[in-house]
């Protein structure tokens, strides 16, 4: 049975770091490409980070360019999402995602281009 489970959100600082976590069960992630979105209390829903199936390309939102940092562990098929100087902008259910190695990387913030979905994890930033 496929599954991804997000884990690591929390209550944190403004200027704070939290290293997210989507450990993938009935699929190997090294195959595919994985997403990490996020959705705002009022908002849609929008990517954040985005690493290929190589570990070659990474993809990132402009409004987390130089703060979060996306890898993989293929060994523990576990991808991270590592965001430091958190901001209060930052607060949303953060979902991992997967989505076909074959995908056209100028898309991968596309939310419909992605299969498999987590239920998310919440992550709070404030004082």
């Amino acid at each position: 049975q496929l599954q991804l489970v997000e884990s690591g959100g929390g209550l944190v600082q403004p200027g704070g770091s939290l290293r997210l976590s989507c450990a993938a069960s009935g699929l190997t992630l090294a195959y595919w490409r994985i997403g990490w979105f996020r959705q705002a209390p009022g908002k849609e829903r929008e990517g954040v980070s985005c690493i290929n199936n190589s570990g070659s390309s990474t993809n990132y939102a402009d409004s987390v360019k130089g703060r979060f940092t996306i890898s993989r562990d293929i060994a523990k098929n576990t991808v991270y999402l590592q965001m430091n100087s958190l901001k209060s902008e930052d607060t949303a259910i953060y979902y991992c995602a997967v989505g076909p190695r074959t995908m056209d990387g100028n898309n991968w913030y596309r939310e419909e281009r992605y299969a498999y979905w987590g239920q998310g994890t919440q992550v709070t930033v404030s004082a």
